[in-house]
């Protein structure tokens, strides 16, 4: 099951970054997922679910965004063990 939602953004921003809607979305995704992941707020496997990619293409992409797939505390690398 998927839940769509709907956010507004000013045009201003997405001509300044010369990106498209549809591609900005993505990225928006991505980068929703990677914080939260970098909150510890989500696991790996659940946030490559909202970035919409794999496991292991999230992992890849964390090192485009600086954040490291290595900095998990015990309790979120046990988890990630046993989603896997």
């Amino acid at each position: 099951m998927t839940v769509e939602i709907s956010v507004r953004i000013p045009e201003e921003p997405l001509i300044s970054l010369k990106e498209d809607p549809e591609s900005f979305a993505h990225e928006l995704q991505m980068l929703a997922a990677v914080k939260l992941y970098e909150l510890g707020k989500l696991s790996s496997g659940r946030a490559a679910q909202l970035a919409g990619v794999t496991r292991v293409e999230f992992l890849l992409a964390l090192g485009n965004y600086h954040v490291s797939p290595f900095a998990l505390d015990a309790e979120t690398l046990a988890e990630d063990i046993a989603n896997a």
